[in-house]
């Protein structure tokens, strides 16, 4: 196949995915799920079959699916542990812990035992340990869906719920993972494996994925901070190298790649070093690049006929529903018995947010590859199971933490865009934006007399193109964007919290008409009498041309035709 094909469909893939978070912020759908879609919509049974010479459109190979996969999950591991402060954490260490490893193993369990009679009612017999390993590939949260849709819903959580699931979704794959391996090699018969042979491999990995992610976590921050490199711009790039390095490292001494990569991670995005904000937003693109890869060739390897064969669907619903249900919530409890701090509504919540993603897939992928019996069908069912999570859950954290009454409303500033400045972590004050308007200079146009929180400081105007630090006789514009440094974040928001919603509504840049009858009325009468139609520019005019218009307006009076006298008369 030529490149320019391949470059004309990656591309076009991008697009449709880049497009499609944009209509999932819009309505609540997770930008996950939609990748999802995208893949599938050019799949082996989509519109993929126009560009493939074959007519069945593209399909991953098995080998290349695990292999990206793994590299984005490592990817997207390490920037979730950058993230994550230490102080959120520590409060909520022994039941994130206890979430990650007696949880996981507590929802295979159930899910396995339950899954083992459902799928011999629905289809035919199959061993308990091939039930168990299909529970097992399922029985963590998904680190990017968690870390994704917590962090872009808009709403805030109490009682540190949001650094608990976070926490949990970034060290339980590591318990899932070992549970995967463990029972791949009892279904395939490659090994015999007793139950304490279990244990102690669980141990040794997560004890080794802790020690190594930690010793290279700091190592590098150390070489970071006595080494200075010629070019900044490879700051970025030696802490993506870390987080390969640590990966395959852990691999080769019998660690936990995965909890490696997110302890080291999560060293480093604690730590002070050279270019920290410059490394984080990296990150944060490559975190977003990995997921839509990593979704998108998900989709790519799916044939949707096979998920409606009745015996996939119905297995698919059925275990999804105790999940949900009974599995997750079951475990949520158990393990949080010794923590009296959660309420009902907690736990409650916290069974809710179980959601899945792309790592039960990637450990269908792993079974696959690995030549375990009826691969396929665990395949379809686990995809299917991830799509009705997502689905159900992942569309409903919002409203189900209200429901509960564990949301609270964040403090949102208005974002920079017209400024690009970082502040260093170490300064507690916020940098925000605010648009001078008719409002904002009621009461004068000079700085010192427009109405701005206390703590608030206007440290820089841009009128244009143009920039300059103001004083209090500066003579403000309506239109002009003031630069603001905070300390008062919550009177700043509320203060303003008119505008950003307006900022907000214009998110698709579309002006919805408010009264549409009105509006109407005016068009007919304007259309009725010859006159320019009513439309209101996005472009604000500055106050000397709209200085210019009235005094046009005032030159051009009507005048009656039948009292005018030329000259040749």
């Amino acid at each position: 196949m030529q490149v320019e094909v391949v470059l004309l469909v990656l591309s076009l893939l991008f697009f449709a995915s880049i497009f499609t978070d944009k209509i999932g912020y819009k309505f609540g759908v997770p930008a996950l799920l939609l990748f999802l879609a995208v893949g599938m919509l050019f799949g082996p049974d989509g519109i993929g079959a126009l560009f493939n010479e074959n007519g069945v459109g593209y399909m991953i190979k098995t080998e290349t699916a695990e292999a990206l996969s793994t590299i984005a999950l490592c990817i997207i591991l390490f920037s979730g542990g950058m993230d994550t402060k230490l102080t959120d954490i520590k409060p909520v260490m022994a039941p994130g812990v206890a979430l990650a490893t007696i949880g996981v193993l507590i929802t295979a369990l159930v899910t396995g035992v339950i899954m083992f009679y459902v799928y011999g009612w629905v289809d035919r017999y199959i061993p308990l340990s091939l039930a168990l390993l299909m529970a097992a590939t399922m029985s963590s949260t998904d680190s990017a869906s968690v870390f994704s849709i917590l962090r872009t819903n808009g709403v805030g959580l109490k009682h540190n719920l949001r650094p608990l699931l976070e926490l949990e979704s970034g060290a339980n794959d590591p318990m899932a993972y070992v549970l995967t391996t463990t029972l791949i090699g009892v279904v395939t018969a490659k090994a015999a494996v007793s139950g304490l042979e279990i244990v102690q491999t669980i141990v040794i990995q997560l004890v080794m994925g802790t020690v190594i992610g930690f010793c290279f976590g700091r190592g590098l921050v150390e070489v970071m901070r006595r080494v200075r490199l010629s070019n900044e711009s490879l700051y970025p790039i030696m802490v993506l190298t870390a987080c390969i390095f640590i990966f395959s490292v852990t691999y080769f001494m019998k660690g936990n790649t995965y909890l490696a990569v997110y302890v080291g991670g999560l060293i480093i995005g604690n730590s002070k070093f050279t270019r920290k904000h410059q490394t984080k937003s990296f990150f944060n693109g490559l975190t977003w690049l990995a997921q839509l890869v990593m979704f998108l060739m998900l989709g790519l390897m799916v044939r949707p006929h096979e998920l409606f064969s009745w015996h996939v669907l119905l297995t698919g619903v059925i275990i999804s529903i105790v999940m949900i249900f009974i599995s997750r919530p079951l475990s949520v409890w158990l393990c949080m018995i010794p923590f009296k701090q959660y309420t009902s509504n907690d736990k409650a919540f916290m069974s809710w947010v179980g959601l899945k993603g792309a790592v039960p897939i990637i450990f269908a992928i792993m079974c696959k590859a690995e030549g375990v019996p009826q691969a396929d069908v665990l395949f379809n069912i686990i995809f299917l199971c991830t799509i009705v999570s997502l689905l159900s859950q992942g569309t409903s954290v919002s409203a189900m933490a209200r429901r509960l009454d564990v949301a609270t409303d964040p403090v949102k500033l208005r974002k920079l865009e017209h400024f690009d400045i970082e502040l260093p972590e170490e300064i507690q004050s916020s940098a925000t934006e605010l648009e001078v308007t008719e409002q904002v200079i009621a009461k004068g146009c000079h700085l010192r007399e427009i109405d701005i929180p206390k703590q608030t400081l206007v440290i820089m105007v841009r009128r244009g193109e143009d920039f300059f630090v103001p004083t209090g006789q500066s003579e403000l514009q309506v239109g002009d964007q003031l630069l603001v440094l905070t300390d008062n974040d919550v009177e700043m928001a509320n203060r303003y919290k008119a505008a950003e919603e307006e900022e907000e509504r214009k998110l698709w840049d579309v002006q919805l008409i408010a009264n549409t009858r009105s509006f109407v009325v005016r068009v007919w009468q304007r259309i009725r009498d010859n006159k320019p139609l009513p439309y209101r520019s996005r472009r604000k005019s500055s106050k000397k041309e709209q200085n210019n218009e009235i005094e046009s307006a005032q030159e051009q009076t009507p005048q009656d035709p039948k009292i005018i006298i030329t000259e040749d008369e």
